[in-house]
């Protein structure tokens, strides 16, 4: 064990990378042999990198809020280090990721067909470097692994997309690229007045109450893109529509997690004068994003659209959670967080299955849907169900922490973000009723078939994970108890020592 504990994190990272120049090595991709080779090398490095995330949480110490499987070797000189390490909130979101994977390529067996070797290279490196920013104890080797993940998605969508994705590509990129330009800078200058590039330290190291403000604007206007915050978060909706089913999976599923990430790892215990002055902005944007996206949600006719503008309005109730500075609200918005990774990657991969078969997103076009598919009408019905907070489902669990953690901070902010809930609900019984529901009048529909057995396998893991999370939630509390304590004391004291200095 002490070799897994010394070089877990360093294997399920290299794996995709091993299993990205296997494929080069493949030769040619156009015969029926080389694709099935190409999918099953990265099925296979998909699988064994889950495998790992299940050691990884297995031999996880829920006790400690130390940093475990902790490695940390020279990178460059001794300022910039190769150090990884998982707490009891990363390691959950490590875990998301490797689980997701598997499903995601298995999503793409026969909808992707053209320069499919690139396409699941790009996944391949996309999986390290996921993996990597949230291992990441070094806050250059964080950003370099921050940025990294730009690419492949860049190239996801501009290769694989739709008819605009040029457009909506480079829309991703410019947009959390210029947000991170303002975070390098912030990272240089703390580097240069803490002496040190290592987080645990960073995390100790007292900025004065100007210099907070600042760097907690700079990390900021990263993160809130990536989440995304309204209103910078234009860019979702165009990625969503224009990127493949996998694309939009992973990007809702696990990129968008960043951002929320990004804010605990940061803001909270480095800037904590900041986050209490500044929390006022948080909860703005948020409530306005709650609030508003949910409405814009309601009159979508593009089923991509709708899903995509309902994950802004999510991220806003994890936003919500986080800078509520106490214990029910941040485990609250890390649990919303795992669940709006499975969901809404359940309700892109059900886009993406109707996709497939008549080759349009417009809600219009379908109905009825539960006479001749009602394997699929259940599965919808159930994440539905799970996407506006059905006690016994994993959208409960997070959404009632984060309302009373918020209530508990301020009674008018769960007031107004109760909305959420109630217009959440709105569209998406909507979008069911105008998709299952209704009579099944169109021939096309009529002739569509119902869930192949790769599909159902596709759906059954992430059903188990939505039930068990809503069941038994302390499964997934438990690891990130000591952890989100730590956090916030963190986050107090340091705030405490500023204003007495």
């Amino acid at each position: 064990m002490s070799f897994l504990e010394n070089n877990l994190l360093s294997m399920m990272m290299l794996i995709p990378l091993v299993g990205a120049m296997t494929l080069l090595m493949i030769k040619g991709q156009d015969s029926d042999d080389a694709k099935l080779n190409i999918r099953a090398v990265t099925l296979l490095c998909t699988i064994l990198v889950f495998i790992g995330s299940i050691i990884l949480w297995y031999n996880f110490d829920n006790s400690t809020a130390d940093y475990q499987f902790v490695e940390n070797y020279a990178w460059f000189g001794d300022t910039i280090r190769y150090h990884l390490g998982v707490d009891g909130i990363s390691m959950l979101f490590v875990v998301l990721t490797a689980f997701l994977m598997p499903i995601v390529i298995l999503s793409t067996w026969e909808a992707v067909d053209t320069r499919l070797k690139e396409f699941m290279i790009a996944f391949l490196l996309l999986e390290t470097l996921m993996i990597g920013v949230f291992s990441a104890l070094d806050i250059f080797l964080f950003y370099v692994f921050f940025e990294g993940g730009l690419i492949p998605m860049f190239l996801i969508i501009g290769v694989w997309g739709g008819a605009n994705r040029i457009y909506a590509s480079y829309k991703f990129f410019l947009y959390t690229l210029l947000g991170s330009v303002l975070m390098l800078v912030a990272m240089l200058w703390m580097v240069l007045e803490s002496g040190t590039a290592d987080i645990p330290s960073l995390m100790n190291y007292s900025f004065s109450a100007e210099a907070q403000t600042w760097l907690w604007l700079a990390f900021f206007a990263s993160f809130a893109v990536k989440m995304p915050m309204w209103p910078v978060h234009t860019w979702l909706p165009d990625a969503h529509v224009q990127a493949p089913t996998a694309g939009s999976v992973i990007l809702a599923g696990v990129l968008l997690k960043m951002g929320g990430y990004g804010f605990l790892r940061f803001s909270l215990p480095m800037f904590p004068d900041a986050t209490n002055d500044l929390a006022w902005i948080v909860f703005g944007l948020s409530l306005i994003a709650v609030i508003y996206t949910s409405l814009v949600a309601l009159v979508q006719s593009d089923m991509k659209k709708l899903i995509a503008y309902s994950s802004v309005a999510h991220m806003g109730f994890v936003t919500i959670g986080i800078f509520t500075l106490n214990q029910q609200g941040i485990e609250g918005s890390i649990f919303q967080m795992l669940s709006h990774g499975i969901v809404s990657a359940a309700l892109f991969l059900c886009v993406g299955v109707v996709y497939d078969r008549l080759h349009t997103r417009e809600i219009d076009r379908y109905g009825g849907l539960s006479i001749n598919m009602k394997r699929y009408a259940v599965i919808f019905v159930i994440f539905t169900m799970a996407s506006v907070g059905l006690p016994g489902t994993s959208g409960f669990v997070g959404e009632v922490l984060v309302l009373f953690g918020a209530f508990e901070y301020n009674s008018w902010v769960a007031f107004f973000a109760s909305f959420g809930v109630v217009l959440g609900a709105a569209y998406m019984l909507w979008l069911t009723r105008r998709l299952i529901f209704g009579d099944l009048v169109k021939d096309d529909v009529k002739a569509m078939p119902d869930l192949s057995a790769r599909e159902m396998l596709m759906f059954l893991p992430l059903i188990a994970v939505v039930f068990w999370m809503g069941i038994y939630p302390n499964s997934f509390l438990e690891p990130m108890h000591k952890s989100v304590e730590k956090l916030m004391t963190q986050t107090s004291v340091a705030h405490t020592a500023t204003h007495k200095e």
